[in-house]
């Protein structure tokens, strides 16, 4: 049988790793002196409060040996295959920690690592995707092939509330030119072959800029896949959340709307209110 494992970049929702019978393995969050897991033991909330104290970005890791060893050897040694997704091999070198680990293990040639290309539930749409064919008894081969044609038509987005965060992590090129620029500046931030680059620029109150957002992307929503699209924030207002929904809703075009919480390495980076609206392209 194959065995999926994500890192915790994927941002997916506690359901939705049980859903799709995922392992998650946790990147590291450095405050200081202290090193934390994501998800596992700190916050979005601890993670802003100590930035903006400190007036600096959190560092971030690919997760310990201990920790991926934790993840694969329940699956290896029951003598099932492994396909492991990684963020981009561009912002972390997630997917490097996993070969190299992988590699000293026995049985470590059942397990193959995917470099995502992306981030957040950029990683998320092919983890799923990946989940839903190992649960139809695909092989690894079979799925592999399926991931590699999809993971150029993820389309990975979002609107920053504060270019703070960008600016001081340094992770995406273009930003320190708007940084210094008008107030009440939301960049939409584009992946794109692994990075990230600023593309629009919105300029506003929040909630109507995130709405402006999505709406902008209406011609490639109404052709992108239909069976799910994605809003992922940091922390945005419930109203702002529900606003995004009722516009996705009302396009009558995916089966399903999955809203989930960026974890704490996205949040890192990006810092509170940022949200994104995430899908498939069309073939």
């Amino acid at each position: 049988m194959v065995r999926i494992v994500a890192d915790s970049t994927c941002d997916l929702s506690p359901e939705l790793v049980k859903r799709y019978d995922i392992t998650v393995l946790p990147l590291h969050i450095l405050l200081g002196d202290q090193e934390y897991r994501d998800g596992v033991d700190i916050s979005p909330s601890e993670i802003y409060a100590w930035s903006d104290a400190n007036k600096t970005t959190p560092k971030t890791s690919a997760s310990s040996v201990d920790d991926t060893i934790a993840a694969l050897k329940p699956h290896l040694d029951r003598g099932d295959e492994v396909i492991a997704f990684g963020i981009s091999e561009q912002m972390s070198t997630s997917c490097n920690v996993i070969r190299m680990v992988a590699g000293s293990m026995e049985g470590g040639d059942r397990v193959t690592v995917v470099d995502s290309q992306n981030l957040s539930t950029g990683i998320g749409h092919l983890v799923i995707e990946a989940a839903i064919l190992a649960a139809e008894g695909k092989s690894r081969e079979e799925i592999i092939k399926h991931i590699e044609a999809l993971r150029p038509l993820v389309r990975a987005s979002f609107v920053v509330d504060t270019l703070v965060y960008l600016h001081r992590g340094g992770r995406c090129s273009g930003v320190a030119a708007l940084a210094g620029g008008m107030l009440r500046l939301h960049p939409e931030i584009v992946v794109k072959d692994g990075g990230m680059i600023p593309t629009r620029k919105y300029r506003g109150k929040l909630d109507s800029v995130i709405l402006h957002y999505a709406k902008d992307m209406e011609p490639e929503l109404l052709t992108a896949r239909p069976e799910r699209v994605f809003i992922t924030h940091s922390g945005c207002d419930a109203a702002i959340v529900d606003q995004v929904r009722d516009y996705l809703e009302s396009l009558h075009h995916f089966d399903e709307i999955l809203e989930t919480r960026a974890g704490g390495v996205v949040s890192s980076h990006c810092g509170p209110g940022t949200l994104g609206v995430l899908f498939i392209a069309g073939e």
